[in-house]
Parts: structure tokens; C-alpha cells; sequence
């Protein structure tokens, strides 16, 4: 059976919000019987878009994350919920607005933080994957249409057809080993939770420093070389999606014509070496 699914490439995100926007205008002040309660004014954000900034000036990378309810396979929600929060056959997850009336606790069941509390309803709330629209026959729910970008996108597949798609764009889930088996895949998403080593070649004639365009550049961990690249028309370098706390690395540089030129590196979090000068 099809199951729906966001699908979210963190690299087109631009941090424009009418994900939320769309999601606010929707909800807040309307009531959707057998879905949800109106969301109020403030203080919720369904669909929230995180940020991060990685490196320092100049070689600096920022990219934006949107985090809608995961509508996990195994939700803990689910669980804690005594019957108030159900997964429906289409893989969607919902609140019943009845049933979960006064369960505060729930709020806290999610491990992603993507339920929040109304005070005026007294009811936990989250996205809906706007079930009432898809239910009429929409596409998209208000988020994924309102998304001018392409970052956000919502689909109805088989398993066979999403494991095709996982494998052909790179798909990851938001943090796996939490075994929820969310229905939410995420695109580029090494821009926001790995770390990155850059840097910049130049070489001096006299007293002018010129930008170094097309050294080759490997990366080593130990004695295995993991990744190599040419620095482009600045002279810049880098190399991407390695894990937080990684220890140490060897970047080598090797210009056309001389010596190689090693420099260390120690990744906790994503570091510019700066200016190397060959």
C-alpha cells in the first residue's frame, strides 16, 4: 500500500518561512473537525525551520533545516498516547483533539520536539501533513505548495518506489537511531548535522599573493586517502560530510610542477585551515 511522505532537500532551503507561513494561515483560527483544533497565534511552529552555521569567516556554510512532524512508522507518541494519537494507513499520524484533551505529558513522547502544547485548547498539537486537504483531493499540503524553492515536497509511494528514490537521491532519516522509522527523508542532509575541512591555496611572486586554481587537494585519515578535489578560481577547498568529533585528518597539497605540502587538522566541528601559501 502507498504511503505519504515528505521529502526535504536541505540544500534548496532559503529560510524564506512560507512553509510556516502556509502552515499558520491554514490552521491558526480554523477548526478541522476530526483532525485538529485551530492552532493558536503563536508559539507553535508545525513546520520549523532550524538553522546552523558551520566554519569560520571566510569559508563559512549556513544552511536552513525544516522539521515538520516526522509521521513515524514506530512514533513513541503513538505509544504513550493510550489510544489519543493514531497512525492511519497511509502512514500519516494524527491527535485526536477529543481523546488526547488535557494530556500535556504527550508533548514530551515525541523525541524530535514537534508537539506543542495549546494552553487555550488544552490539547497537544503537531502537523497533520494537512490530512483534511489530501483527504479533498489536494497534492501537496499547504507547506510543500507554498515552498517556491523546490526544499519541500510531499509524495505517495510504494515501498518499492520509495526505496528506488532513497537510493537515486541520497535519502537519509532525521536522526535514525532513535528507531522511529520516520516517513520523512531528508536530501543534502550532511549540510546540517556533519562538519566540513576547507581551506585556501595561494602561491607569492615577490610580494603579490595570487589565488592558487586547480591544485590538487587530498584528504587522509591515517594512511587512507578518503576523499580529492582541485581548488577552483579562489583557490578554495573542501571537503564535506565527515562526522563531528572525528579526530585527526591530513590535508595534502599537490601543485603542478612542485613539492606536496601537508598541513593537520583535528575536526571537532567544521574548521577553515585559512591560507596556505605554496
Amino acid at each position: 500500500m502507498k504511503e505519504r511522505y515528505f521529502i526535504i532537500d536541505v540544500a534548496r532551503c532559503w529560510d524564506c518561512n512560507n512553509c510556516f507561513i502556509a502552515c499558520h494561515d491554514e490552521h491558526e483560527g480554523n477548526n478541522w473537525p476530526g483532525y485538529t483544533l485551530a492552532q493558536p497565534r503563536h508559539g507553535h511552529r508545525w513546520i520549523d525551520v532550524r538553522r546552523r552555521e558551520r566554519g569560520q569567516y571566510p569559508l563559512i556554510d549556513v544552511a536552513y533545516r525544516p522539521t515538520p512532524c516526522m509521521h513515524c512508522k514506530d512514533a513513541p507518541c503513538v505509544k504513550a498516547s493510550g489510544g489519543a494519537i493514531s497512525r492511519r494507513e497511509d502512514g500519516i499520524v494524527l491527535i485526536d483533539p477529543e481523546k488526547s484533551m488535557g494530556k500535556k505529558e504527550l508533548v514530551a513522547s515525541c523525541p524530535y520536539g514537534v508537539i506543542f502544547w495549546n494552553e487555550e485548547q488544552n490539547v497537544p498539537q503537531k502537523c497533520t501533513m494537512c490530512a483534511h486537504l489530501l483527504d479533498d483531493g489536494w497534492e501537496q499540503p499547504r507547506c510543500a505548495q507554498a515552498c517556491f524553492a523546490g526544499a519541500l515536497k510531499a509524495v505517495s509511494l510504494e515501498e518499492e518506489e520509495l526505496q528506488r528514490m532513497i537510493a537515486a537521491e541520497g535519502l537519509e532519516q532525521l536522526h535514525p537511531e532513535k528507531g522511529t522509522k520516520p516517513n520523512v527523508y531528508y536530501k543534502n542532509l550532511h549540510r546540517f548535522d556533519k562538519e566540513f575541512i576547507s581551506g585556501s591555496a595561494a602561491v607569492k611572486h615577490d610580494d603579490v599573493v595570487d589565488c592558487a586554481q586547480g591544485v590538487q587537494v587530498k584528504l587522509y585519515r591515517a594512511d587512507e586517502m578518503i576523499g580529492e578535489c582541485l581548488t577552483d578560481a579562489f583557490g578554495d577547498f573542501r571537503f564535506d560530510g565527515l562526522p563531528r568529533n572525528s579526530g585527526e585528518y591530513r590535508v595534502e597539497l599537490q601543485p603542478e610542477g612542485s613539492s606536496s605540502q601537508s598541513v593537520h587538522a583535528d575536526l571537532a566541528s567544521s574548521i577553515n585551515l585559512g591560507t596556505i601559501i605554496l
